[in-house]
């Protein structure tokens, strides 16, 4: 198959920004992977007009989707995750096209997964887990179990790929058959929500206690990166600060949840400042130390 494609990736090859190509085939019939394409031709850019270019292609019966992605988009599905089937592209792909080995490297790079990459992508995991099990819990609260279920799921899903993060791993586009190898205390509690006997309330009750638990457990070295950022200044920090500072960009969106729930675990603190009115105050927050 290769071989077909080859004059496609040759000529994106010649290109003076093309910094690699790689090349996945599909392995099974149904393949989340390649989404159910027969290949993927996998194309890193550097400053392109356009960040993600795909195109789809036909011949002798197999299909083929080219992704062209600029490298700063790259980085970011790798820091947050949030395209998780490129990293599995990178990782698993074949190189066929590598200028000044910047594929071999960045594959080293994701297989030994730093501590400071390791740090963001567990804050941006345990930011969105807090939210979803806070809803989860106001939901069952008012009695709609259904929807309670729902955000627990979800739920679950966070803490499956933040126990896989905490492993030094990367988490798949299929992350419960990871969760299971890896992390099966977490794939036990997925078993008893999703497969119980019990009705859901109770289900969604039992897993409120259990997740919590996780959570709380988990919560100072999850949270290390915002931790440590907010000790590099001496005084507290009010929320706004703190929401646009850069390093939090990626998960500021849940920023004020976790917030919230570090400062309840007294792991942050509140300093409450003075305004023009009275008796109202400046939240401000700072590490416990």
């Amino acid at each position: 198959m290769e071989d077909l494609l080859r004059p496609i990736y040759q000529e994106r090859a010649s290109h003076p920004n093309t910094l690699g190509v790689l090349i996945l085939e599909k392995k099974k019939p149904i393949s989340p992977v390649t989404d159910n394409f027969d290949v993927i031709l996998f194309i890193v850019v550097q400053q392109a007009e356009d960040p993600w270019y795909v195109k789809h292609y036909e011949f002798e019966n197999k299909t083929a989707a080219m992704h062209i992605v600029d490298e700063e988009l790259l980085m970011e599905w790798i820091d947050t995750s949030s395209y998780r089937r490129a990293v599995e592209w990178l990782i698993n792909g074949n190189i066929v096209y590598d200028r000044n080995e910047y594929l071999h490297n960045l594959k080293d790079k994701l297989r030994e997964f730093p501590q400071e990459a390791r740090d963001l992508k567990k804050v941006i995991e345990f930011a969105k887990l807090i939210r979803s099990y806070t809803e989860s819990k106001d939901l069952f609260e008012s009695d709609q179990n259904m929807d309670a279920f729902s955000r627990m799921v979800h739920s679950l899903h966070y803490l499956g790929r933040l126990a896989i993060i905490e492993k030094g791993f990367h988490p798949e586009v299929t992350v419960w058959n990871q969760v299971r190898r890896i992390e099966p205390e977490v794939y036990k509690l997925y078993e008893e929500l999703t497969q119980s006997n019990e009705p859901i309330d109770k289900r969604v009750q039992l897993m409120l206690l259990a997740v919590e638990h996780a959570i709380s457990i988990r919560a100072s070295n999850s949270a290390k990166h915002l931790l440590e950022l907010m000790r590099t200044k001496k005084g507290a920090w009010s929320f706004g600060d703190l929401k646009v500072h850069p390093e939090v960009k990626l998960y500021a969106l849940d920023l004020s949840a976790m917030i919230e729930y570090l400062t309840e675990k007294e792991l942050i603190e509140v300093e409450l400042q003075e305004t023009k009115g009275p008796e109202i105050y400046h939240r401000t927050y700072k590490v416990k130390e």
